[in-house]
């Protein structure tokens, strides 16, 4: 259909932006309940673990103890014996080498008895760690709560050894007493190796149903958006063509449901539009055409009406005074009939779309120079005068030179009517890419209210007022007209009893873009308020 597609983005597709939406609120949703699940079931698996490791450990310790009071024939209720190192070295490492090879892979572990106070004066130190368990894998933290307290304690921590191989694991501990040797850390290290595994199978479960989830979200989504915005998409690929002035297509509709009535009512919409435009059109069409008939035809007699007029005028000596100012009077508005005319002609060029530049490349300082000697005898003729304030450069434009001579013309006329005898000021400015031109007029100027108005079709700001020059209401249309010709502008202000102020911007080269405006509407001399 002509239409150009763009690269969907967040701002241009609703499709875009309904997906986006709910893949964000669905990966919210589903990452809180992935690690809410993550956590639960992780809990669960350590849980099992840690309540076991918990009781073996503290049974083992106890067996531990009791192994050590034996070796030295001592019970609570019995004397305690001499102690013998030796002996009790020997049942510490055949406890430990026991405690840490009677369990099988599954429940690895590791034991490591520590002294608890190493600033206690014993010839023997029965330290030991079974594995090669570096002994540093325990927290300093976690030995300080295991001396401060008879119970047993646990952390989770990293089992470093001495090869460098680190694993998860868990610890549980408490004090032990050696005989002859004062009190002992004990510690049985149980590996999580097996558990590890089972969560990061559990977390790659989680994942794998996480992107499943999101994808089927996603296709699904897209189904239904491709259902609702389709028909949506076609609306506005027809509203598109309707804008090119195509209006040949409809929307389909194929159901009963809400977006089958919608193209219903777009089509019915669509159907309404493309016949009040036809009807349009078509009163254009004979507007114009009867602006142009009409103009034409009163051409002829108007030349026959001027020839009489000139043979009046050329004899009013020998009439009376009341027939020779009647004479005069007919020239008058003779002139102004044809000035008339002429105008209407030319807007319904502008209305027709059939009006054409022809560039030339000119001096726009020269030109507005010589329409001010033009208009100098009119502006004398109501006691004031065109003040023309510019450089003495050459200002060099390429654009349509009877066009532009006729907005000057059409503005500075429009001063001259409305300035009350008081002088007329004319800037001019040029830039590397624009020109523009300020006429400012220090008359009755105009109400704020009505500055919407100004460029309208025989529009005037004060209808009672007679006119004092025979204008025909479409000098500043025409000149607006013009200037947009050339992809320039006009703009106006005013206010009542501070004058008027209109700006001419134009390209310097016809065609091209206006960046800026190099003269400021609001001119610089009106009163301000006082503040204080």
């Amino acid at each position: 259909m002509g239409t150009q597609r763009s690269i969907p983005t967040f701002r241009n597709s609703l499709s875009f932006r309904v997906l986006f939406t709910t893949l964000t609120i669905s990966l919210v949703v589903l990452s809180v309940t992935g690690a809410a699940l993550n956590s639960r079931l992780t809990g669960s698996i350590k849980k099992v673990k840690v309540e076991s490791s918990i009781a073996e450990a503290d049974s083992a310790i106890y067996a531990a103890q009791y192994q050590l009071y034996l070796a030295q024939g001592y019970t609570p209720t019995f004397a305690r014996l001499q102690p013998s190192p030796f002996a009790i070295k020997k049942v510490v490492e055949s406890y430990v080498k026991q405690a840490a090879d009677s369990v099988d892979s599954f429940n690895a572990r590791e034991v490591v008895l520590l002294k608890a106070d190493a600033s206690a004066f014993v010839d023997t130190n029965y330290g030991k760690a079974s594995g090669g368990l570096d002994p540093d894998s325990l927290s300093r933290e976690f030995r300080s709560r295991v001396r401060a307290s008879q119970s047993i304690q646990s952390e989770f921590l990293t089992m470093k050894y001495v090869g460098g191989q680190k694993i998860p694991g868990f610890a549980a501990g408490r004090q032990i007493e050696i005989p002859g040797a004062g009190q002992y850390e004990m510690y049985f290290i149980f590996s999580l190796v097996n558990q590890q595994a089972s969560i990061n199978i559990v977390n790659r479960s989680i994942f794998i149903a996480f992107i499943v989830l999101l994808l089927m979200i996603a296709l699904i989504t897209s189904l239904l958006i491709r259902q609702v915005v389709r028909p949506i998409r076609r609306a506005a690929l027809i509203a598109d063509e309707f804008a090119v002035g195509k209006f040949k297509d409809r929307m389909e509709v194929l159901n009963e449901d809400e977006i089958a009535r919608l193209g219903t009512a777009f089509n019915t919409m669509a159907d309404a539009i493309q016949a009040q435009i036809t009807r349009l059109e078509n009163l254009s069409r004979v507007q114009q055409r009867f602006v142009s008939d009409v103009t034409h035809e009163l051409r002829t007699p108007l030349t026959t009406l001027r020839m009489a007029s000139e043979v009046l005028y050329g004899a009013r000596a020998s009439f009376e005074p009341s027939v020779a100012r009647s004479s005069e009077l007919l020239v008058a508005q003779i002139d102004r009939f044809e000035l008339l005319l002429e105008d209407l002609l030319e807007v319904s060029r502008f209305d027709a779309e059939v009006a054409v530049l022809e560039g030339v490349e000119f001096d726009l300082e020269a030109l507005l120079a010589r329409s001010i000697e033009d208009l100098a005898l009119v502006a004398k003729e109501h006691q004031t005068q065109l003040v023309l304030k510019s450089g003495s450069q050459p200002i060099l434009i390429k654009a349509d030179i009877r066009r532009v001579e006729r907005i000057l013309r059409n503005l500075m006329s429009n001063a001259i009517d409305h300035a009350e005898g008081k002088p007329i000021e004319i800037s001019i400015i040029a830039s590397e890419s624009e020109v523009a031109v300020g006429i400012r007029d220090f008359g009755v100027g105009i109400d704020k209210s009505a500055l919407s108005r100004v460029f309208d079709r025989f529009w005037r700001a004060d209808p009672s007022r007679a006119r004092t020059r025979g204008g025909t209401g479409l000098g500043l249309s025409i000149a607006l007209e013009d200037a947009r010709l050339h992809n320039g502008e006009l703009d106006a202000w005013g206010r009542p009893g501070l004058g008027a102020h209109f700006v001419l911007t134009l390209p310097r080269t016809y065609g091209n873009q206006i960046e800026r405006r190099l003269i400021a509407i609001e001119p610089k001399d009106i009163p301000r308020p006082e503040i204080g």
